[in-house]
């Protein structure tokens, strides 16, 4: 058993985060002491360390809370996820740290690879053309009024991401239709809703039948998640939503 001051130092969160977590029901100790202090345990801890994962990946604490608590949750599969999601961000920071090397050592390069979001940028741009104009599109803006670009680039990132899972499911053979699938095209509604616009299931169906209609969308997803993936994601969408 580890107090809250304790566990604060092993794993450098605050007392006053831990606390938070706790009144959320994210992250309840399983014991008190008599005089009601909060005691955690090894089990805790494991959770606890999903969680800082989860935050690591950007992901806000009320879809933590949802995934974890969530029945068919496969801590297997997530830890899966997580560590692909932890090499883009690394492959990422990669580039980076390549680049300032080569400034520091007076290298001259006139390469921005490092900083190349133009797959997310085309993906906002094609997703305003086809619903500028909406009551969706008009939330979207006021919801970005005040959002530094780095935000905008690193939600867009986070949506690109979420269709990583698609092209591993294509690659083992799983089916658009199967639960896993469908199960991941619910979370990218959710991560639409939360982070863009309300996404309705008509227009969650409007963006499927975009993904796999061989535009811009296509190109996009399977540019970033490999080929296939949108029709792919197409199927699941469609198929989650005949399900729901």
């Amino acid at each position: 058993m580890r107090t809250v001051k304790e566990v604060s130092v092993l794993a450098g969160v605050s007392i006053r985060t831990l606390q938070h977590y706790d009144k959320i029901g994210l992250l309840r100790p399983s014991k008190r002491s008599e005089a009601g202090w909060r005691l955690y345990t090894d089990e805790d801890l494991v959770r606890l360390q999903q969680i800082l994962l989860f935050r690591e990946l950007e992901f806000p604490l009320k879809d933590i809370k949802r995934i974890l608590e969530s029945s068919d949750f496969d801590q297997e599969k997530a830890l899966e996820d997580q560590i692909r999601l932890l090499e883009l961000k690394q492959e990422h920071l990669s580039n980076l740290i390549a680049l300032a090397k080569a400034l520091k050592k007076g290298v001259g390069t006139m390469s921005f690879s490092a900083f190349d979001t133009s797959k997310i940028d085309e993906y906002r741009e094609q997703a305003k053309k086809t619903w500028e104009g909406t009551p969706a599109w008009s939330e979207y803006e006021k919801r970005s009024e005040g959002r530094s670009r780095e935000d905008e680039i690193a939600r867009g990132a986070g949506l690109m991401a979420l269709f990583e899972p698609f092209h591993a499911m294509l690659v083992e053979g799983t089916k658009p239709d199967s639960p896993r699938a469908m199960r991941q095209a619910s979370i990218i509604q959710e991560y639409i809703t939360d982070n863009f616009y309300t996404c309705t299931d008509e227009i969650f169906e409007g963006l499927g039948k975009a993904y796999g209609a061989g535009g811009d969308f296509t190109e996009n997803i399977d540019g970033s998640a490999g080929p296939g993936t949108a029709l792919f994601a197409a199927g699941a969408i469609e198929a989650y939503l005949l399900n729901k």
